[in-house]
């Protein structure tokens, strides 16, 4: 009898055990391929990149938040939040409280924690004891409520991929207590060759090949230390791209007295527009009636709801937005496009409404926590922070995601 309940114990005790060892948080890499446009996919040739998916679980599409610009939709995926609550509403932001304009090129602001609210997914792991490291992702130069992941780079473009992938390697081959359990990895050749070249070129179908050959580098690394099926890897991208033709431009200064403006920010796909006290009105009367009908203005007070876009300082009273595939430009800038469309030149802008189908992203995951051999249906990059904390055994900060979503890629006994 008492041989029997020792038995009996022992067996609990096992499969208690089996449960901790199956239900142990896992490491999480996140990859991020700058501007991989969802129908990439099926477009262009990326071994390693298929085989991930085929392994692993993939969406049909993942949609980015607006405006479909890599900081903000970067900074959406790793804190759960929408742009107007989490801060960097574009690539170039204005905020009158300290009369400062940040933009991708002043690294002073670009590392100034005042920019970036909200609390990305590094920031949740290292105040919870678990060790973080990112290669080049958006937000990570900066000391966000003060603290940094344990390893960080300054951004490098000129750094090569196989290059970043060997530091991710060597951070993986650190001693337990020093290895971090979050990882971020970001390539931005594809969104390069796609403005330049536009989506459709053979620029961008060599610049995949080279970020999957460096991906295939990874997976090879992974394997050689018995990680490959321990890992959990999360393939990203921030948007799509459309091919924007050099016929098919505004010339916006032309349309409005400019002077009305205290401030204008300049973007291909979206201006923003300040007015001087009393101006709103006649710069929006201006506007609507000289807008050609490939492009929108609108009052901040008149955003589309659904792109959940308006209660933010930075966000400027007046927005300028085109169809996908237009640009916003100014007259100094005219005979450039010209030019181009002589020579019979293309280039390619994202940027636009977030439910365009070319503005779509992707979505991969795999590893031990994901449902192998999955398609899910669509859902929004404010999902993925939620999705994180939940592999690494984390407790979320307030965000915008769905707590309930992780459910639907994620093995039931998947962390804590």
């Amino acid at each position: 009898m008492i041989f029997s309940r020792i038995i009996q114990l022992v067996l609990h005790f096992s499969l208690l055990v089996s449960f901790a060892v199956t239900a142990q948080p896992d490491s999480v890499l996140l990859i991020s391929i700058d501007g991989f446009a969802n129908r990439y996919l099926q477009q262009y040739p990326a071994a390693n990149i298929k085989k991930l998916a085929q392994e692993g679980l993939r969406a049909q599409s993942m949609q980015p938040v607006f405006p479909t610009k890599t900081f903000p939709n970067h900074y959406s995926i790793v804190t759960g939040l929408y742009p107007a609550k989490h801060g960097i509403v574009e690539n170039n932001i204005f905020d009158a409280d300290f009369d400062a304009i940040f933009r991708l090129n002043k690294a002073e602001e670009v590392t100034n924690a005042r920019w970036w609210h909200g609390e990305p997914i590094w920031v949740t792991a290292e105040s919870q004891g678990v060790k973080a490291a990112t290669y080049f992702y958006p937000g990570s130069e900066a000391a966000i409520k003060n603290v940094r992941p344990s390893y960080w780079q300054r951004y490098d473009g000129n750094v090569s991929h196989n290059d970043r992938v060997d530091s991710v390697l060597q951070w993986l081959d650190l001693p337990g207590a020093e290895r971090p359990r979050f990882l971020s990895l970001y390539f931005s050749a594809v969104d390069d060759a796609g403005h330049t070249y536009g989506p459709d070129s053979a620029e961008v179908a060599a610049a995949i090949a080279d970020v999957d050959q460096a991906i295939g580098r990874l997976l090879a690394g992974l394997s050689q230390r018995g990680l490959y099926r321990k890992v959990n890897i999360m393939l990203v991208s921030d948007h799509g791209m459309a091919e924007t033709p050099p016929q098919q431009v505004i010339e916006l200064d032309q349309l409005f007295n400019s002077r009305d403006a205290l401030l204008t920010l300049w973007t291909a796909e979206i201006v923003s527009i300040f007015p001087r006290e009393g101006k709103l009105d006649s710069i929006y009367q201006q506007l609507s009636r000289s807008l050609p009908p490939q492009a929108k203005v609108y009052k901040k007070t008149s955003l589309p709801a659904r792109w959940r876009y308006r209660d933010n300082n930075r966000i400027a009273p007046l927005l300028v937005v085109p169809q996908p595939g237009w640009r916003l430009i100014q007259q100094k800038t005219a005979a450039k496009y010209q030019q181009m469309a002589a020579e019979g030149k293309t280039s390619g802008s994202h940027g636009y409404d977030n439910q365009s189908d070319y503005m779509q992203a992707i979505f991969i995951g795999h590893g031990p926590a994901f449902k192998a051999g999955s398609t899910i249906p669509a859902f929004s990059n404010t999902e993925l922070y939620n999705l994180m904390c939940r592999i690494l055994g984390l407790t979320p900060a307030a965000n915008d995601g769905n707590p309930a979503w992780p459910d639907t890629v994620l093995h039931s006994t998947t962390g804590s």
